[in-house]
């Protein structure tokens, strides 16, 4: 399945970029991409899943070929989730599904507690659909400080952006994402730098850097809440070595396994989960392994309602 389009869709600093494979009038599928990504995670991927879906992968603002945000506007969790609601509002879909990675799959899951009649079915790839801190609420208004502080901060900073060769930007953004494979690597980099008469400079937002500064975490109770509301069916994408056994200093694993618990007590028979070798980049890396999970999640029907 060749790509089909790459598209530019007009927001009011811009546009976002984005791309697109399979037939325009078939099922929609609209694909997230992690924290610094951008819609290249999935070149890999689409080509392994059903044709008879219409699979749209966008770049969030301030990453890939989108346009960043105008000055004064901060990268929060809620104006990408807006951005996913501009983008179908363009591509006029009405019900859709939704598949996304890492940080696209908490905005995903915002997204579809939100909008829950739009969202036929969401996938978390290694991801879950809402940031929960193992300190409940204690954390909440320090991670609102240190987001408005660091955007202040950001803003006031002068530093030229920093130009390096094709292979310092490669083995720079290795040391920093050691999930990916070095093909992988220079496969998200395509996109996601430009040449300068110098080298290469990152397209994203420099305004960005840690997903902290972004992510509106929740308490247990609002996770609760917002699992109720969905009314897609979801699949869960576990990978082994994948970010919740490597990034063990921010994980709780008790947490962990109350979003579980939570998503598979409340959705019932509309929670899948799925277990699989390879890390935290499985899509991208090895993505035979996830293709036909996916794609059966897809193509299934919609289960028997639920007997007491």
């Amino acid at each position: 399945m060749g790509l089909l389009s790459e598209l530019k869709l007009a927001v009011p600093w811009g546009h976002i970029a984005a791309k697109a494979w399979g037939p325009q009038q078939a099922t929609p599928v609209l694909c997230l991409h992690g924290w610094l990504d951008n819609a290249n995670s999935f070149d890999r991927l689409i080509p392994l899943l059903p044709k008879d879906f219409h699979y749209v992968a966008m770049d969030f603002g301030g990453h890939g070929l989108s346009s960043h945000y105008s000055p004064g506007f901060a990268y929060y969790q809620e104006n990408f989730v807006s951005e996913v609601r501009r983008v179908v509002a363009a591509l006029k879909w009405k019900r859709f599904s939704l598949m996304g990675h890492s940080f696209g799959g908490i905005v995903g899951g915002t997204f579809t507690s939100i909008f829950p009649e739009m969202v036929d079915k969401l996938i978390l790839l290694d991801t879950m659909p809402f940031g929960l801190d193992h300190n409940g609420v204690e954390n909440l208004l320090t991670y609102r400080r240190g987001a408005i502080e660091h955007m202040l901060q950001a803003e006031a900073s002068q530093k030229p952006r920093q130009v390096a060769s094709p292979e310092e930007m490669l083995q720079g953004f290795l040391k920093r994402n050691s999930h990916l494979s070095e093909e992988n690597a220079r496969l998200l980099l395509q996109r996601g730098t430009t040449e300068v008469a110098t080298g290469l400079v990152m397209n994203r937002d420099r305004r960005m850097t840690v997903p902290e500064r972004s992510i509106s975490f929740v308490s247990r109770e609002l996770f609760v809440h917002s699992i109720k509301q969905l009314q897609a069916r979801v699949l869960l994408v576990k990978a082994i070595q994948g970010y919740y056994n490597v990034r063990k200093e921010d994980t709780d694993k008790n947490v962990l396994l109350f979003m579980e618990d939570m998503l598979r007590s409340i959705l019932k028979e509309r929670f899948q989960y799925a277990k699989v070798p390879g890390n935290h980049y499985v899509h991208l890396n090895q993505p035979e392994i996830v293709a036909g999970i996916i794609g059966a999640f897809l193509q299934s029907q919609e289960p028997p309602p639920h007997q007491p």
